[in-house]
């Protein structure tokens, strides 16, 4: 370009002195001839210009070309070029800022919908690689599908949690005048089947997320949670609609995470109270590094109150709904780079049991720590007069280095009406896992429990480069017993259960997960046919899941 200009401005000069010299030293023919030289110079100083911007252009090209190849292949290595360096941690600052959780990037994402701040959901995007298409981008946030405008303002994540079981039992006791019940050697459920949809504008956040596998037996769908949601406020999320308030460690973990297929019996029961899935909820949670607080006010959960009750303790035909609530607190009393410390208590309330055809009942029903469809051999039956439940008990969970030990103990009471006694119930369970490769499981401010084991993205399933994601064992012993006043007529027999379960957990990446468990229970009397004498059984179960 310097040289057109260059050129353009001789023309321009060598005319203007032509036209000013006499015309017996300059004929008109020669200053013809002088102007068609120039110009055939500038039109051959085009022609190389134009052949310098094709070059220009094919080298360009190549180069994108390049840096699409290399971004396929590579995605993770493309990634790390684009973030800023992490800032450096100064040694003196404060310890709340040098252990504060990172956005989990190498975890599985949660089984509900996520529920973060503008200011987090905008940190989490700009760690993500996105696609801008018509004003708006495309990127995976979390780990999840998310569409979005340019300010992240407006946004639609899809997320996935399926988790599908198989397996069996082996040599299930049955004495005389039992019913065999329902315990297959092979069978499969799909237990979990849920896809969050969640609807953000800023601060607000909705979540909708149908479950195609809720339940015990294929088939059940259901709703898992429907609420509208407010993070505008630091490290505080507030909530109404249909959701799962947090009771218990265990409860407040994703079951993405679970250390075990099932969550302990004790714990099953205690959420069941006032704070099972789909549950009517109106309060919200706070948290900061060393500790956690959350209250809900809760009613009936989701479902036909007119016909059968889509969820089993409270009966059918519901014509007064229930009211309860539910509290929980915990701390970090101990954060250091090789150990947390855990300690909480968790306590749930039905003020008011719903009113049923059956009148005011109530019954707890668990089944041995496995869900495909087998027969339930602990359960109270329907408990009369019941005019409140209640639930309380501590919290306790350590990780050191590579090693999680997790404990709880709860009580129930039964408060009934028309001068009978009260009952009690009570269970606990201990458990321990240790992660033998991959990144081992993390404190999660945000839940107050611990997530699952991570894979880096340069450590994923790899055999040609000997990697092999996260590799994590397991084993628990749990105890839940539901007799109560056996001396008495008016007492119950539910029956004491008995699980002793040992695990194995195989993380090739953070959205695919293979489980087996080996579960053997021990269970008395109760009052269902298929356990008039006690049982006694093993059971091997599998799980693959996958989480966006």
């Amino acid at each position: 370009m310097p040289v057109f200009l260059s050129r353009l401005t001789l023309l321009a000069t060598t005319t203007l002195l032509l036209s000013c010299l006499p015309e017996k030293e300059a004929s008109a023919a020669d200053r013809l001839e002088l102007m068609e030289r120039q110009i055939r110079a500038m039109q051959a100083e085009v022609q190389e210009l134009k052949k310098e911007r094709a070059a220009e252009h094919k080298r360009t090209s190549a180069l994108l070309a390049r840096q699409r190849e290399e971004t396929e292949a590579n995605p993770y290595r493309q990634r790390a070029g684009y973030l800023p360096p992490p800032p450096l941690l100064q040694t003196a600052a404060p310890i709340s800022i040098l252990r504060r959780t990172p956005l989990a990037q190498d975890t599985p994402p949660s089984d509900r919908g996520i529920v973060s701040s503008w200011k987090d959901f905008q940190q989490a995007s700009s760690q993500d690689e996105e696609v801008s298409i018509g004003g708006m981008k495309i990127g995976f946030p979390n780990g999840r599908p998310t569409f979005k405008t340019s300010d992240g303002a407006y946004a639609l994540s899809i997320g996935l949690a399926f988790q599908e079981d198989f397996g069996g039992f082996l040599g299930v006791s049955q004495r005389n005048g039992e019913s065999r019940g329902n315990f297959n050697s092979f069978t499969s459920n799909s237990r979990r089947l849920r896809i969050p949809f969640s609807f953000r504008y800023k601060d607000w956040i909705a979540n909708v997320t149908p479950d195609f596998g809720h339940g015990n037996f294929d088939g059940q769908v259901g709703l898992y949670e429907a609420n509208i949601n407010y993070a505008g406020l630091h490290n505080t999320i507030l909530t109404v609609g249909y959701f799962q308030p947090r009771v218990t460690e265990e409860d407040a973990e994703s079951s993405n995470d679970f250390l075990l297929l099932e969550r302990p019996a004790i714990v099953d029961m205690v959420r069941t109270i006032a704070a099972n899935d789909a549950r009517f909820s109106i309060g919200g949670l706070h948290y900061a590094d060393r500790w956690w607080i959350g209250g809900y006010f809760t009613g009936q959960s989701w479902g036909n109150r007119a016909e059968n009750q889509y969820y089993l303790p409270i009966g059918k035909h519901v014509t007064d709904s229930q009211t309860g609530g539910t509290f929980r607190v915990a701390g970090r009393p101990v954060i250091t780079k090789d150990v947390d410390l855990h300690v909480g208590v968790s306590s749930i309330a039905s003020f008011k049991v719903a009113q049923t055809e059956d009148g005011r009942s109530y019954t707890f029903i668990q089944r041995p720590e496995v869900n495909i469809g087998e027969s339930v051999l602990q359960t109270t039956g329907a408990i009369q007069n019941v005019a409140q439940v209640w639930s309380a008990g501590p919290e306790f969970a350590l990780r050191w280095k590579r090693l999680l030990l997790k404990a709880e103990y709860y009580r129930i009471g039964i408060e009934r009406s028309g001068g009978l006694p009260s009952l009690a119930f009570q269970g606990w369970y201990s458990a321990i896992g240790y992660t033998l490769f991959g990144n081992p499981r993390r404190y999660s401010i945000q839940e107050g429990g611990f997530l699952a084991p991570g894979v880096s993205p340069d450590g994923e399933f790899d055999p040609a480069r000997n990697q092999w994601g996260a590799l994590e064992i397991a084993a628990r012993y749990s105890v839940a017993d539901l007799n109560s006043r056996l001396d008495r007529p008016d007492g119950v027999r539910g029956g004491q259960q008995t699980v002793w379960a040992t695990g194995l957990n195989w993380y090739p990446n953070r959205h695919f997960k293979f489980m087996v468990d080996y579960n053997h229970f021990i269970v008395s009397r109760s009052t269902t046919t298929v356990n008039q004498n006690g049982r006694t059984g093993d059971a091997v179960v599998g799980r693959v899941q996958a989480a966006f």
